[in-house]
């Protein structure tokens, strides 16, 4: 399902280029539809690189999980904002738009380690074991505290322009 940019002189192509973009995302927007409703909801975000998906931590319940349960294909984008230039009319910018599925992880270890991602990602190394510890991420029943939701890319695209 590739998708062509119409600007394909905005296209960044160098997968490192696109790796370095995810891994510095703090949010994503997930869009899925609700039947014939489209719905778009904006997470914050870890980039596992080594299985080519965003990782998410999510509440046990709602309306986005029932959206999944019924049709897990999503788009998802991410931003990379490099600063409004005043007096130019000119916003810099660099996007990766994907496709893939939305999956729930159910085995303990895979959400321990999509939630390593995510706290890697969000939080400074030297925080990150006090964050863990904290909130006894290690524990069988922080699991019964939340979810881990991953998006599975299927194909992306990515761009930077102004």
């Amino acid at each position: 399902m590739t998708h062509e940019l119409r600007r394909n002189d905005l296209e960044i192509t160098d997968a490192a280029e696109i790796d370095r973009i995810l891994s510095a995302a703090r949010y994503a927007t997930l869009a899925v539809a609700d039947g014939e409703q489209p719905y778009a909801v904006t997470l914050s975000c870890g980039y596992d690189s080594a299985r080519s998906r965003l990782c998410f931590h999510v509440a046990r319940q709602g309306r986005k999980l029932d959206i999944i349960a019924a049709n897990p294909r999503a788009c998802a984008t991410v931003i990379g904002d490099l600063g409004y230039k005043v007096g130019e009319c000119a916003h810099p910018y660099e996007s990766v738009v994907m496709f893939g599925r939305l999956r729930l992880l159910d085995d303990p270890d895979e959400a321990r380690s999509a939630m390593r991602v995510l706290v890697t990602q969000l939080e400074s190394p030297e925080a990150e074991a006090e964050i863990w510890e904290r909130n006894q991420l290690d524990a069988p029943e922080a699991l019964l505290r939340f979810r881990m939701l991953v998006f599975e890319i299927d194909d992306l695209t990515a761009k930077t322009g102004q």
